[in-house]
């Protein structure tokens, strides 16, 4: 009876530590111990920012499979518009997978924080091998919780909700960055098998050059000068033809490997021509107000701010505790009583074993005599001036980022726009008039060809110019809303590839 009372008295200690431990209740944990936690917010901004597309998170087999079977459906030799091939990407690229598990790392973190920490529990025995008592003396159980961690709790918990928002916008970003480099390695692989097309019409006009070089040189009517000339036009055109193949197979593999295609998905094809200039542009009258409003990477910087905040805010609380715990339990103590009694005129002598339970309650502190919790608040208040620092650096960089882009955005389009209007038709009349001209024997032939070499150049220079404006178009919504910094038009040359049909 003595051990149940005792092993009583320490379940009722341990239950009121662990009532100053507190709970948790289940509202604090729904929104982090889900598996797709906080994948919601992810989705819908994404599909904001990318005009509809969807992204999953896949945690189990069946979804691996199922995400499998719909890329493959959406790839299989089929010809890939620029909003295809980003959904794809979205769906497929694994790299995006990886990021997406940063969430559920967050999440996790959150969790933990919201749980209290675990009680200590001690219990001993005393007196062992005590001959009069038996197995033992005494028995002592004790339990402890830590009262700063409590304390704490929802300071901490604050700190990892603010790193969990963090990681979801940085998943945002990182699947918009995804979703903007496939739209720009789609438009330099079609544009470059929109090029070769006209590159292959210079070697067609080339070759004839050549041959008529040289029959007219067999009958004498050409000098060598001039053979050379157009045999040395159509070598290096050749030259450049196997460059442009070269440049379309890394181009179109570029964007194999952003999709995260392989085995047969890769047979696909792109269209043979980028689409063609808008008629209307987007007009932005307040372009850095918006990109204030909608860039993602901004957000992430506004949270590093809010946790670094909050992270200085419980250094200033615990600068002096760093370590509070009380200690409470039972020591349960047998004794021997020894009772005199006078039986028949004689002092007899009788013994019992009797159990003292004594309640005990200890606290338990660090005093801070070397470390007075300077060096750590002078850490902490150096985080946030460097947080704030880089907030505002962000917000400076991104006024001018939006402000680049779109002027890019509206001048690629003008430029463009120029070769398809004036430079292509003027180019086109002097090609027709000399036809004529050449047909009224007033022309020569050579002429006539370098006419026609002439149109080409101009159009792989307005090739070049709408390549160069649906790019922009690209930075403009990276820097509207994120993933990438908006670049610059580039002057290269777009790469080329094989001509085809229906597409490459």
């Amino acid at each position: 009876m003595s051990t149940l009372r005792t092993t009583r008295s320490i379940i009722v200690a341990s239950s009121a530590a662990l009532v100053l431990a507190g709970c948790v209740s289940s509202q604090d944990l729904a929104g982090y111990s889900s598996r797709d936690a906080g994948f919601g917010v992810v989705a819908a901004s994404v599909s904001m920012g990318t005009g509809g597309k969807d992204t999953v998170w896949i945690q189990s087999r069946d979804q691996a499979k199922a995400t499998s079977e719909r890329v493959h459906a959406l790839v299989y030799k089929k010809t890939l518009n620029a909003d295809t091939a980003v959904q794809v990407a979205l769906l497929n690229n694994r790299g995006l997978q990886a990021a997406y598990a940063d969430i559920g790392i967050t999440a996790a973190e959150a969790w933990q924080q919201s749980l209290p920490e675990n009680p200590k529990v001690s219990i001993g025995l005393l007196g062992i091998g005590a001959p009069e008592l038996g197995a033992y003396r005494a028995i002592e159980g004790m339990i402890a919780a830590n009262i700063l961690s409590l304390a704490t709790r929802r300071a901490r918990v604050g700190i990892a909700d603010t790193r969990f928002r963090q990681a979801q916008m940085r998943a945002v970003d990182a699947t918009l960055k995804l979703a903007n480099d496939t739209r720009r390695a789609w438009v330099n692989a079609v544009s470059a098998f929109e090029t070769v097309a006209y590159l292959n019409r210079a070697r067609v006009a080339a070759d004839a050059a050549s041959e008529l070089a040289q029959k007219l040189g067999e009958s004498g009517a050409l000098p060598k000068a001039g053979q050379a000339r157009e045999h040395a036009f159509y070598a290096e055109l050749s030259g450049q033809m196997a460059e442009a193949r070269l440049a379309s197979r890394l181009a179109k593999e570029e964007l194999t490997r952003i999709m995260g295609l392989w085995g047969s998905e890769i047979e696909y094809y792109v269209p043979d021509k980028l689409p063609q200039l808008p008629r209307q542009l987007i007009r932005k009258d307040r372009i850095e107000q918006e990109a204030l409003e909608n860039r993602v990477d901004l957000r992430v910087a506004r949270l590093e701010l809010e946790a670094v905040a909050k992270s200085y805010g419980l250094t200033d609380a615990t600068r002096f505790v760093t370590d509070l715990e009380i200690i409470s339990g039972v020591e349960a103590e047998r004794e021997i009583e020894t009772e005199y009694e006078i039986v028949g005129g004689n002092l007899e002598e009788s013994k019992s074993r009797k159990t003292v339970v004594t309640p005990q309650l200890e606290l338990e502190f660090v005093i801070p005599i070397f470390d007075s919790g300077k060096a750590r608040l002078r850490k902490a208040e150096l985080a946030y001036m460097r947080a704030a620092n880089q907030l505002a650096e962000k917000a400076v960089n991104i006024r001018s980022e939006a402000r680049s882009a779109y002027t890019a955005y509206r001048s690629t389009h003008e430029i463009a726009r120029h070769y398809r209007n004036a430079v292509v038709p003027l180019r086109t009349t002097i090609e027709e008039e000399s036809l004529l001209t050449y047909n009224g024997m007033i022309t020569s032939t050579f002429e006539l060809l370098a006419d026609t070499r002439a149109k080409v150049g101009t159009l792989l220079m307005a090739i070049n110019a709408k390549r160069e404006f649906w790019l922009a178009d690209v930075n403009l919504s990276a820097a509207l809303y994120g993933g990438g910094a908006a670049r610059g038009a580039s002057a290269a040359a777009p790469s080329v590839g094989d001509a085809g049909g229906a597409g490459h």
